[in-house]
């Protein structure tokens, strides 16, 4: 189980360093220096969306559409399965099946995301309200989700760690 673990945390280490090191700052430098929809945490409004699709190119919007939404299709599942095992691991009760449900929605948002964010994408100049608004509200909520997570696998490892050193003395 262990190593199971340990490659799948290598997997997803290695997909999200690809988008943080590569196709993020390449799409970001495409759209001169603005993030794109999945890198801003409190979300956008038309006009934020707007602007980022004016200063996309082309070819920016089909690498947004086909490789960053290909890692970013693998990258949800691949998080969701290690947060589960190692949450498996870290909690019992109660605390493991909110850990367990903040990764998984953080995953199903993720998803919800890509989704809304590739019909603003096509969509190109014929951005909406309506589309914004469920883009930026999947972002939103994926990314309470994955903090909330990533705040209680934090707490998880303080709380074994604290067990192991008195465990230890």
């Amino acid at each position: 189980m262990r190593l199971i673990f340990w490659l799948m945390f290598a997997v997803m280490m290695g997909v999200y360093m690809t988008m943080v090191l590569w196709s993020g700052p390449k799409l970001m430098a495409d759209a001169g220096g603005l993030m794109m929809f999945d890198m801003r945490p409190a979300g956008y409004s038309l006009a934020e969306a707007q602007a980022f699709m004016a200063a996309l190119s082309d070819e920016g919007r089909a690498f947004y559409l086909n490789v960053q939404q290909m890692l970013d299709s693998a990258y949800p599942a691949l998080f969701a399965v290690v947060m589960v095992m190692a949450f498996s691991s870290l909690f019992t009760g109660l605390p493991r099946w909110v850990a367990m449900a903040l990764a998984l929605a953080g995953a199903g948002f993720d998803y919800m995301e890509n989704a809304a964010v590739a019909v603003m994408l096509r969509a190109g100049d014929g951005l909406n309200e309506a589309m914004v608004a469920s883009a930026s509200q999947w972002t939103v909520l994926k990314s309470g989700a994955v903090t909330l997570a990533l705040l209680m696998l934090i707490a998880g490892l303080v709380m074994a760690w604290m067990a192991r050193r008195k465990a230890m003395s």
